[in-house]
């Protein structure tokens, strides 16, 4: 990335990368092996969606405030006191006895992942003090967490197969000693930046506003795919937490040191960026959740087989992360992300045309496919839109906003495209349905995107046009 780099600090990019990956690979890695752990514990639909949600619902809730605390403290602390709690958790969950322990240690996990996502982005930061250099690492970091997801399927179907889902909870814990090791030997000191230390207050009541909005709402959210929007479960949560983003967005323009500053979200550069970003993150969910039931249910594959479905998917992304500075850096955040918005949607329409005797080499793979190529240039371009421009100062924030974009985009997506299944005569053609929908919903924020910058550039040429005058 940077030819300035001490032969230490070069290590610090692939372990960070590896670090932000496992926090994305701990939500999808008991997807597969969930049905094994309802039936050791003995848990109904309503428990083993707890157990699914404890871990990505503190992570969601709690990131603003993991990014206002980075900004406070400083990246390496919060780094190392994320990653502590993150592995602890993760070796007693391996060690579950009963539900509730399971669905504690969970909620711990996301405690810590809440913690340790946006202080890894102010380390980079600190990293990479130069703005083109860090413009440049953020280019591969979009993709570092979707690589992540992937591999998380893979794993789970293997792990699931050939040994116990236990094994599962091993990647976090070595990730997180190697990362606390890191901290020691490789990570840039916090102090080592040249930038002065802006003293920040922690702005409790947001915090609480937004923590229990977000993870409130989304719990709602999730739970409409199984309980549907009639029951109180579903509707009330969702409606609670709407009031608490209220409550959240009054409160802040009441404090001097609001968790959100005004102003930040809104530049049109950032909105773009984390538009994208929600919405590759919620197709693919989308897309591994979906072909999943379809596989399984409909094509009776077992678990190894449908994970090993979405291997062309995980070496798309790989391939494409290596390129993904380079395309950035020819082309622009920017059109990279408009460019991926298309290509994704060509990819879901493909998709679309599933039905119940479709193939999956001539069928969904060129689907499978092209949609990764899109969602890869999505997170690429849109992780350096989502932190252009960002001081050293609010590098926690922009952390915590980005990866917050990134959690909610499955939770929305799952949520409002499962409703459009439900249209649909069968199953499969509720599935296309969703697909078509998902596939339009590209192509508008495309235009979108579009049309924002166009008129900031507008903007800005005849703003330069008077001043010249």
């Amino acid at each position: 990335m940077d030819t300035d780099l001490s032969s230490a600090s070069k290590l610090a990019f692939p372990l960070l990368a590896v670090v932000q990956a496992t926090l994305i690979f701990t939500i999808v890695m008991i997807g597969i092996p969930l049905p094994d752990i309802g039936r050791e514990f003995g848990l109904q639909a309503s428990d083993l969606l707890l157990v699914s949600t404890a871990y990505g619902l503190p992570f969601s809730g709690l990131l603003l405030f993991g990014g206002r605390l980075t900004d406070r403290f400083g990246g390496l602390k919060l780094f190392t006191v994320g990653l502590c709690v993150f592995g602890l958790a993760s070796a007693v969950a391996a060690f579950s006895t009963h539900f509730n322990m399971m669905v504690a240690m969970r909620f711990l996990q996301g405690v810590g992942a809440a913690l340790t996502a946006p202080a890894a982005v102010a380390v980079l930061r600190t990293l990479f003090p130069d703005p083109s250099a860090f413009m440049r690492a953020m280019a591969t970091w979009g993709g570092v967490s979707v690589l992540g997801g992937g591999v998380g399927f893979l794993a789970s179907g293997v792990v699931t197969t050939w040994v116990s889902w236990r094994w599962m909870f091993v990647v976090p814990v070595i990730i997180a000693i190697i990362g606390l090791m890191a901290v020691k030997w490789v990570l840039p000191k916090d102090e080592d930046s040249q930038t002065v230390k802006h003293k920040i207050g922690l702005d409790p009541l947001g915090a609480l506003l937004a923590t229990l909005g977000i993870s409130i709402g989304s719990y709602g959210l999730i739970a409409s795919g199984e309980l549907g929007w009639s029951t109180p479960v579903v509707f009330v949560p969702v409606l609670v937490g709407l009031c608490l983003i209220a409550l959240f967005l009054v409160a802040e323009r009441r404090v001097n040191d609001p968790l959100l500053p005004k102003g930040f979200i809104g530049e049109p550069n950032r909105i773009v960026g984390l538009v994208g970003i929600l919405l590759a993150a919620a197709s693919m969910g989308l897309v591994t959740f979906l072909l999943s039931l379809f596989l399984q249910i409909q094509q009776n594959w077992t678990p190894l087989e449908t994970a090993g479905a979405f291997v062309p998917y995980t070496l798309t992304l790989l391939i494409m992360n290596q390129a993904a500075s380079r395309i950035v850096g020819r082309l622009g955040a920017l059109k990279v992300t408009i460019s991926g918005l298309v290509i994704g949607a060509v990819g879901l329409s493909l998709l679309a045309g599933i039905h119940q005797e479709v193939t999956y080499v001539s069928g969904l793979l060129p689907g499978i496919v092209i949609l990764t190529l899109g969602t890869s240039l999505m997170f690429s371009g849109s992780a350096v839109l989502s932190t252009m421009n960002v001081p050293q100062h609010q590098a926690g924030l922009a952390g915590g906003v980005m990866n917050t974009s990134m959690e909610l985009g499955p939770t929305f997506g799952l949520a409002s495209l499962m409703v459009i299944t439900g249209i649909a005569s069968d199953v499969v053609g509720g599935y296309s349905l969703a697909f078509a929908t998902a596939a339009g919903i590209y192509v508008a924020a495309a235009l979108l995107a579009w049309l924002i910058t166009r008129r900031r550039y507008q903007s800005t040429v005849q703003t330069a046009s008077e001043q010249s005058g």
